[in-house]
């Protein structure tokens, strides 16, 4: 699951965005309104946290704009404007929740998995097919009755490819899905981990659920248990 982190203390942004990513999330950081709409152009975004007090604008106001001309993703306000009329205004402009400056990571984590297991694009909470089995809640997998532990990237691609299961998945699509603009990609650096997720499903008795197309992607076909 991908996250964009909208915040222009540097310092915070960084402790929401490595806590987050301690809980299983990736997360790219926008330091103002103009950073985080290029960042929404470049990539597809699972939710998003944002501050109000913008160096190029007020967030509530940029919200409501995204909200009204485009598709946006869950929007999770956190700022230190905790008064009822505050909450209230953020609410109305379209954002899914509001939390008050500090809050502890733990809890943001569990708002965010909240607001991905509301009814919409997201409402599966558990992607199977087959006999494979992956709960984008707790991000655990099975096959059958077998357990497979998964690194957090291996669990990002899981999901991504159960949910196009039966579809190519571009490698392109793949990198975008599990990198963030901070990180080095190496050149080999999808093929690894579909190396090390095709492994993985070997292992637990899915061998032959994950295919190479080779010039153009992978795809998740179903097999029996």
């Amino acid at each position: 699951m991908r996250v964009l982190v909208v915040e222009d203390n540097g310092r915070l942004a960084r402790l929401v965005a490595d806590g987050l990513q301690r809980r299983g999330f990736s997360c790219d950081i926008a330091g103002c309104l103009s950073e985080a709409d290029a960042a929404m152009d470049e990539a597809a975004y699972d939710a998003i946290v944002l501050d109000l007090g913008l160096p190029d604008g007020d967030g509530i106001d940029w919200l409501a704009s995204r909200r009204q001309y485009r598709q946006m993703p869950p929007a999770i306000v956190q700022t230190a404007r905790g008064a009822l009329e505050d909450r209230v205004t953020g609410l109305d402009a379209g954002a899914d929740d509001y939390v008050v400056k500090p809050v502890e990571i733990d809890e943001l984590a569990a708002r965010i998995r909240a607001l991905l297991r509301r009814p919409g694009p997201r409402v599966q909470t558990v992607l199977e097919t087959g006999a494979l089995r992956f709960d984008t809640a707790t991000r655990t997998a099975r096959h059958g009755d077998r357990d497979i532990e998964l690194s957090r990237r291996e669990a990002d691609l899981l999901e991504l490819l159960l949910r196009r299961a039966g579809s190519v998945v571009r490698r392109e699509t793949i990198e975008d899905a599990l990198y963030n603009f901070s990180e080095p990609v190496t050149p080999n650096a999808v093929e690894a981990a579909i190396s090390r997720l095709r492994r993985k499903l070997d292992d637990a008795g899915a061998g032959g659920a994950l295919h190479t197309i080779r010039g153009v992607g992978y795809m998740l076909k179903d097999i029996a248990a």
